[in-house]
């Protein structure tokens, strides 16, 4: 399972803007082969900073993923809107179950 962590920091004017394409992002991405899971959430501590979660089925699922055009364009778009570059982690993890 390939696991993804990501984040960006809107600037204020451009909050509203930056979670409503994150959401958009996130309803497609779903929709997409190999995607397990994907979510948005507004981070706590910083309310103009929002952190993507995403579980891929496996590598070769996220970059089908990272080649479809909406997913360039969303890229592009926060890019513009975001008050530092985005970030983002990409993991290969196995779950792990909890001895009990």
């Amino acid at each position: 399972m390939i696991l993804v962590l990501g984040h960006v920091t809107a600037r204020p004017e451009h909050f509203d803007a930056v979670l409503k394409l994150s959401q958009q992002h996130v309803a497609r991405s779903r929709a997409e082969p190999g995607c397990i899971a994907h979510a948005v959430h507004r981070d706590t501590e910083n309310p103009l900073r929002l952190v993507f979660v995403e579980k891929w089925s496996d590598m070769a699922a996220l970059q089908l993923h990272f080649r479809v055009p909406a997913s360039r364009e969303f890229g592009k778009a926060l890019a513009t809107l975001a008050s530092e570059p985005p970030g983002l982690e990409i993991h290969e993890a196995a779950e792990v179950r909890p001895a009990g």
